[in-house]
């Protein structure tokens, strides 16, 4: 296992490395006594990641530690990409890793690897397999169950016995059953499903044809709800029903709390979103990764411990999720400076923002 000295002088080689390190990019220079942090996030089909997780992350790191730099790789949903991507970064010699994994099996030897170079890797928003240092997420649990419960709001008196499709995310994140199994707590023995299916890559194009299969299949008058697992579905849901002219539209799910899901909530197009409010899961694994890099221990950052397929006693922080309806974006989103209310009310949805009070 190499020590701390050799990271350190393999880090100050990073410029001359930098090259070798297929698809990543540094967001900073580095000093005579800088320490590098690799950041891997898994798509750009969720919005969230470039546009919050990415900048939130390498803000607060420059925050915390000025000497740090950032390299940062996309694996664009492939897991063979991100495994080569973080292999570079290992031999990179990076001080510390945050890792939003792909596939965690697929990932789970270049974890290893990195354990035995003496990399510390911080498993964010889905939880790694193999020996991980930390875990920063929010509860999965938590996040299905307000799916449910809105969706069983929406559907009025069509929640006791009505039927739904489920649109869960991709069987390959461990967050995706996280979340299903949430949401399946609270909707057993109130409604039926009618179908149920596994949206590969989170893609709204996937998700699309699987509603308008479900639409073929069931007819479009059978449907009373839809648990898309995430806003990306969702848009791939609403796309197929709106093709099928169903009218009205039935309740809608979704996660993340995108600028485009917002604005189909004040529309009344889709019927709630999860926000989870990014800057707190980002400053979390930021503190992490800049004290693992630094060699101190987690004890003062976590608030629990969780156990993966592999490990037992992972240090952890789960945030809280919070549900989104057209009542609630103002004292939620806008209050917390996610969006103005200038980019959610553009001239065409002026009208619909009056009428739920979001005004400026």
């Amino acid at each position: 296992m190499r020590g701390r000295r050799w990271r350190v002088f393999v880090a100050l080689m990073a410029g001359v490395l930098a090259a070798s390190l297929a698809g990543c990019t540094d967001s900073g220079e580095q000093g005579d006594d800088s320490l590098t942090l690799g950041l891997l996030l898994p798509s750009r089909a969720v919005p969230r990641w470039e546009q919050s997780d990415k900048p939130l992350i390498e803000k607060r790191v420059k925050e915390l530690c000025p000497e740090c730099s950032v390299v940062y790789a996309n694996a664009e949903n492939d897991a063979a990409s991100q495994r080569q991507q973080m292999n570079s970064m290992i031999t990179r010699g990076v001080s510390a890793l945050i890792l939003d994994v792909v596939d965690p099996k697929a990932l789970r030897s270049s974890v290893r690897a990195a354990d035995r170079e003496g990399i510390p890797v911080v498993a964010y928003d889905r939880l790694a397999e193999g020996p991980i240092s930390g875990f920063v997420s929010f509860n999965g649990d938590q996040v299905g169950r307000l799916q449910g419960q809105d969706l069983l709001k929406g559907m009025g008196a069509r929640a006791d016995g009505g039927g739904i499709v489920m649109m869960n995310g991709d069987p390959s994140s461990p967050n995706a059953a996280w979340y299903e199994n949430g949401s399946r707590s609270v909707l057993r023995d109130k409604v039926r499903i009618l179908k149920s299916y596994s949206t590969l890559g989170w893609r709204t194009e996937n998700a699309h044809d699987h509603m308008s299969a479900a639409i073929s299949d069931l007819g479009p008058n059978q449907i009373d709800g839809v648990l898309a697992a995430n806003d990306s579905i969702a848009a791939g849901v609403i796309a197929a029903l709106k093709s099928a002219r169903v009218s009205p539209l039935p309740p809608v799910t979704g996660q993340d709390a995108d600028l485009d899901a917002v604005r189909r909530i004040v529309e009344g197009e889709q019927y709630m979103t999860v926000y989870k409010p990014f800057r707190l899961e980002t400053e979390a694994a930021a503190a992490m990764a800049v004290a693992l890099a630094r060699g101190n221990d987690l004890d003062a950052l976590v608030t629990r411990t969780v156990d993966s397929p592999t490990e037992q006693d992972v240090p952890a922080v789960l945030l809280r999720p919070i549900a989104v309806t057209a009542e609630t974006i103002g004292q939620t989103l806008v209050r917390d400076g996610v969006y103005t209310i200038d980019q959610i009310c553009t001239p065409k949805l002026r009208p619909a923002c009056d009428r739920i009070g979001l005004t400026r």
